[in-house]
């Protein structure tokens, strides 16, 4: 059957939409995470800077108080307001409402920040729409399922990966991943744009099959789920390591960086590192019994098409690869206990892992499975 040709350019006009949308998006989200609180564990940093400069600091984030200070250096924070007027110096009064002011502009500039992430949110969904759109009218064009070449299938888990982060929203606070998980999206979505590109067309008659519509979308699923525990993977080591800089420089084996005296700037906005350990942990184990699923799929696939489960062809060697580094995340937190850094370690192996059985077997190495369509 002819390619519709009016839907596929739509298609095409479509992705690149969305991929506007979402670069705007990730700007939304990159400006409130700059300009936004400071969260909870920022006390953490303060606590590990010299009595100097926590007292500094404690000055700047309670303006209030500035003007009380000179008279009654004790005083409650409920009694601000009856310390305040204490003060009779007027260069006092003037310096406490200064400070006042600036934690008004401060106070104004976070609000303004949270209007901005929530933009970005509307701005994510009206981008994961148009990117829909786009498969949904490519399928159309060329009669048939949207996952037939590389550059549908990585459409797809950028898809899947932004389903995800706006699943995720429904249920926890983690608008702060937007920035970090837009942002990689965005760059798979244009490199398959652009170098993975090829116009819309009839299936490799090796993959017209039923099962392209359950092995593949299992594959196309857990990818995109493992995409997003790779990013809080990453995040978890950034910020594992600035925790255990704290605690070097608390202990009095390390000096106060600079880092530190500016608290930290955005490590100290990410949540705390046994959070984001938990997360990537809940991530995995969702989307592993998937992978699981998709191996399977696979393996029944390949005995209907070359009359045999498993014939150790790269795919389906890096595939079970891949199987076996989440199956070992999984068992070593189940049952060593593992977390941290080791846990960490063992989920990057484990997407490089995903990334060799997506791109190197797909454009470099030969086999039965090389439908790249590139």
């Amino acid at each position: 059957m002819a390619v519709n040709e009016g839907l596929a350019h739509l298609s095409d006009h479509l992705v690149d939409g969305a991929m506007a949308v979402y670069a705007v998006a990730m700007l939304g989200y990159a400006a409130e995470f700059a300009f936004n609180r400071i969260g909870r564990t920022a006390d953490a940093a303060a606590a590990a800077a010299p009595r100097a400069e926590r007292t500094a600091k404690a000055a700047v984030r309670e303006p209030a108080l500035v003007g009380a200070a000179a008279g009654q250096a004790g005083a409650p924070a409920s009694d601000a307001s009856t310390a305040a007027p204490a003060a009779k110096d007027a260069k006092g009064a003037t310096v406490g409402k200064a400070a006042g002011g600036s934690g008004s502009a401060r106070g104004g500039e976070e609000a303004q920040a949270v209007l901005i992430g929530r933009i970005a949110v509307v701005l994510t969904v009206l981008g994961w729409g148009l990117h829909v759109g786009s498969l949904v009218t490519r399928g159309l064009a060329a009669h048939r399922v949207p996952w037939g070449n590389m550059y549908e299938f990585s459409s797809m888990i950028c898809l899947i990966a932004i389903s995800a982060f706006l699943l995720l929203l429904t249920r926890y606070p983690v608008r702060w991943l937007g920035v970090f998980l837009v942002f990689p999206a965005l760059v798979y979505l244009g490199f398959a744009r652009t170098v993975l590109y090829v116009p819309a067309g009839p299936l490799v008659p090796a993959l017209n099959s039923y099962w392209l519509k359950i092995h593949v979308v299992a594959a196309i699923l857990s990818s995109g789920i493992f995409l997003v525990s790779a990013v809080t993977t990453v995040l978890f080591l950034v910020k594992d390591r600035w925790e255990r800089r704290l605690a070097e420089v608390a202990a009095g084996r390390a000096p106060v960086s600079a880092a530190m005296r500016n608290r930290g700037g955005i490590v100290m906005k990410l949540p705390a590192s046994a959070s984001l350990d938990t997360l990537t942990y809940r991530l995995i184990a969702f989307g592993f019994p998937i992978w699981t699923f998709a191996v399977i799929a696979g393996a029944i696939w390949a005995e209907a098409a070359w009359g045999r489960y498993w014939g150790w062809d790269p795919k389906e060697t890096w595939s079970f690869i891949t199987w076996v580094c989440y199956a070992a995340y999984l068992h070593a937190r189940a049952t060593a206990g593992w977390r941290g850094y080791k846990a960490a370690a063992v989920s990057l192996v484990a997407f490089s892992a995903l990334f060799v059985d997506y791109y190197l077997v797909n454009l470099v190495i030969s086999g039965l499975h090389s439908y790249a369509g590139v």
